[in-house]
């Protein structure tokens, strides 16, 4: 049997959407857009320390707070704007302060959003956890974009006393 050779330390994934490249866009550079298929609340600061307006592009160096639904308050994640070019690139930190990088573009007519989180740890203690749990995380918020994006359903979960469920 052949020893399994697999990059532990990047996640790469892709969804079409329905949609256009610019709502695929401010799905994830606004806070509004956020809000609507992956957040409970994203505050955002721009490198001034002045709030960010719910509707307006993040930009590169800005801070935010995130809060999921389905999570007390104490699960919070406070990050940066890593790369936002204004029409189909944005990239964060994210968990274990990997950057994360979503790129929006056309492939065979259809809209792609592509997700790649780079530079996870892979030591012993922490490189499943982080792989599974990520990958799991991802899969299903970029559904749930999907979901949102083309009309339909948001699947999250909105009862925070509900616990264990793949849709918090």
């Amino acid at each position: 049997m052949e020893a399994i050779n697999k990059d532990w330390s990047q996640i790469k994934l892709r969804i079409n959407i329905k949609t256009t490249i610019e709502k695929a866009y401010s799905s994830w550079a606004t806070q509004q857009g956020l809000e609507a298929w992956f957040l409970r609340k994203a505050a955002a600061t721009d490198a001034q320390g002045k709030n960010r307006k719910t509707n307006e592009l993040l930009s590169k160096d800005d801070t935010y707070l995130w809060t999921w639904h389905g999570y007390s308050d104490d699960m919070k994640h406070e990050g940066a704007v890593l790369e936002a070019n204004g029409k189909d690139k944005f990239a964060f930190s994210f968990s274990s302060n990997c950057p994360v990088t979503v790129s929006i573009y056309k492939e065979q007519d259809e809209v792609i959003v592509e997700l790649i989180e780079d530079n996870i740890p892979v030591d012993n203690a922490r490189i499943f956890k982080h792989y599974t749990s990520n990958t799991m995380g991802w899969t299903f918020f970029l559904t749930n974009l999907k979901s949102v994006l083309e009309g339909g359903l948001d699947l999250r979960n909105f009862n925070p006393s509900l616990k264990n469920v793949i849709t918090a």
